[in-house]
């Protein structure tokens, strides 16, 4: 047997390295393809110039999304608010939870379809939506519904939905970045000042960087996601002390083969399981599992009933 709070903080040194791995290669592309960007507009190496004030604008307009994301998450799923007399389990499920770890009773929301599912979202405890399917809430009883709910709590205390946040702007980031070096340098027009043997290493590491570092951004924004949800899975138990409830309740949503209609690749990561239900059985399935939002079913249950 697993102890929980062992695998709880195993799963959050992984997912730290891995994020501290993220952030000095978002730092090193930065740096770089500026330094690129600046050589090839016939500037001195040595800072960001128009290329940072470009980084700026960015963020600004990626925090503006951040700060609106429940919101922007919600409407494009087309969830409704749920209700305390029509949602008596759901509403009461999470209230009791919310109350035993302390934060406050996040807003709730139904999606109305059949795919049972669910999602957490918001900034932070004081303005987190906890979303599910009326398809969960009528394949589940009310053991495993707690099991889910408490998945979706954890991750909103442990700040999983802003960490992916800003994991997603420097992904963007570095995508808006690259395509842009891409582009000027294609135009064959560059500036006049005369070239040295730097400006060739920055231009052959930009090209580089420029082909390789989004799609290496996005390998490292899924393994970050992937980690978080053992994470999440570990933490649930910690506040229902039920490991079988949350068991039964990834076995019933990966056993039910619906797509899950309201999702999208924009969405897809914040849900408790894949909704799309694309699992790769091929050969190459080492490297499409590279690309998946959430870790193999099998691999999540088999953590959890180590803690059983």
């Amino acid at each position: 047997m697993v102890n929980i709070y062992e695998a709880i903080a195993s799963n959050k040194r992984k997912s730290n390295a891995v994020l501290v791995l993220f952030l000095v290669f978002a730092a090193l592309v930065f740096y770089v393809l500026s330094q690129a960007v600046s050589i090839y507009m016939g500037y001195e190496p040595g800072g960001l110039g128009f290329v940072g004030l470009a980084l700026i604008i960015s963020g600004l307009m990626s925090f503006s999304s951040y700060y609106y994301s429940d919101k922007i998450v919600l409407k494009i799923s087309g969830a409704k608010p749920a209700s305390r007399e029509k949602h008596f389990i759901f509403y009461t499920a999470s209230e009791n939870l919310s109350i035993a770890t302390g934060i406050p009773k996040p807003r709730l929301y139904l999606i109305e379809d059949s795919a049972p599912n669910a999602f957490a979202t918001g900034r932070d405890p004081e303005h987190a939506v906890i979303c599910v399917t009326t398809g969960l809430l009528k394949k589940l009883n009310r053991t495993e519904l707690e099991g889910v709910i408490a998945h979706e709590i954890s991750h909103i205390r442990h700040y999983d939905i802003r960490l992916m946040s800003i994991v997603a702007v420097l992904v963007g980031s570095i995508a808006l970045l690259a395509d842009f070096f891409l582009r000027v340098s294609f135009r064959g027009k560059r500036g006049n000042r005369k070239s040295s043997q730097l400006d060739a290493v920055f231009m052959i590491l930009g090209i580089v960087f420029a082909l390789l570092s989004p799609l290496i951004a996005q390998l490292i924004q899924l393994s970050i996601s992937r980690r978080r949800e053992f994470t999440a899975d570990a933490g649930a138990i910690t506040i229902t002390r039920q490991p079988q409830g949350l068991i039964s309740a990834l076995q019933k949503i990966a056993g039910d083969h619906e797509p899950l209609e309201a999702a999208n690749k924009a969405t897809a990561h914040l849900y408790i399981e894949n909704p799309f239900k694309d699992k790769s059985k091929s050969a190459v399935g080492w490297f499409a599992g590279l690309f998946n939002t959430h870790p193999p079913i099998t691999e999540r249950l088999k953590a959890l009933q180590k803690m059983a």
